[in-house]
């Protein structure tokens, strides 16, 4: 049996993020703001999470340092995942990209999100519909809107214009949708509107480096393995202006012998769609849980895979 850390992509965000990290997490935030040459502290007020910039930034700086604190303890996964941004601090985990690298493409990613699509533009999900029912309903749109995320086999997630995304959400409810919700992102994420600034991030990633995962690395994009460096390259940089399958992610792994889920902060809605898929195992967040608890279970876990 083996485990899985999952980093949860944007949307999880929350004020205060950062400073609910605990007291070890302390030299990583101090690393960071070294390295942007800013205080990242700084970076998860209200105001502050209205940039997209801001916002995957602070998911990747809790999500490595939550973990580190695990990993520094002695508990290592076996596999690593993240959602659209959590992708890199997955890679970071598995020692494929260094942090320092991370933040400046992080960094960059969010700008040319941003700058791309600065106002009009975001993200909706809709729960209770199939997948085929929510194709036939975009087929059937005017305006630009497009499949983004397959959460789950009835939570789907569109992204586009907010006109457009508006008529998609009132024929969904017109068809039996349970819920439409506009999301916390700003910007259409996982569709061809972000071919452009995925192709601008791939020249920056031409630059750095990469390394073959330590730790067994699973594309959200994909839903399989990536090992060569230059597969990781193409799947980071690129996995902005790709529809994302955690749904097919989480199956795959748990086809893997993956029994233990651990959602790095912040949120546990990773969690709640862990459990739909891992029908023999735990999935557990690590946004209000114990360290120790966490430890035990890792090794635990660890344990009964010799």
């Amino acid at each position: 049996m083996s485990s899985l850390f999952a980093f949860p992509g944007q949307g999880a965000q929350r004020p205060d993020m950062l400073d609910e990290l605990p007291e070890c997490a302390a030299p990583l935030l101090a690393e960071a703001s070294e390295i942007l040459g800013e205080d990242v502290r700084a970076l998860d007020s209200v105001s502050a999470l209205q940039s997209t910039r801001a916002v995957q930034l602070c998911l990747l700086i809790a999500g490595v340092a939550a973990a580190r604190s695990l990993m520094d303890r002695g508990a290592r996964p076996d596999y690593v995942a993240g959602l659209s941004i959590g992708a890199y601090g997955a890679a970071v985990a598995a020692d494929a990209l260094a942090f320092a690298d991370a933040l400046r493409l992080v960094s960059l990613r969010g700008e040319l999100m941003q700058q791309a699509w600065p106002q009009g533009y975001g993200m909706t999900a809709i729960i209770g519909l199939e997948l085929a029912q929510v194709e036939a309903l975009l087929a059937g749109a005017e305006g630009p809107v497009y499949l983004a995320n397959i959460n789950a086999a009835n939570q789907l997630v569109i992204a586009g214009s907010e006109a457009a995304m508006a008529e998609v959400g009132r024929h969904a409810r017109a068809v039996g949708a349970g819920a439409v919700k506009r999301l916390a992102v700003s910007v259409p994420s996982h569709c061809e509107l972000l071919a452009g600034p995925a192709a601008e991030l791939a020249e920056a990633f031409a630059r750095v480096e990469l390394r073959h995962p330590q730790v067994r690395y699973l594309s959200s994009s994909s839903a399989r393995p990536v090992l060569a460096p230059q597969a990781l390259r193409d799947d980071l940089a690129f996995n902005m202006c790709r529809v994302v399958d955690w749904q097919g992610t989480l199956q795959n792994a748990y086809e893997r012998g993956v029994r233990l889920h651990v959602e790095m902060p912040p949120g546990a809605v990773l969690s709640g769609l862990a459990r739909r898929v891992m029908e023999q195992g735990t999935a557990v967040a690590w946004q209000g849980a114990r360290l120790d608890t966490l430890d035990a279970l890792l090794r635990e876990e660890g344990s009964a895979d010799q």
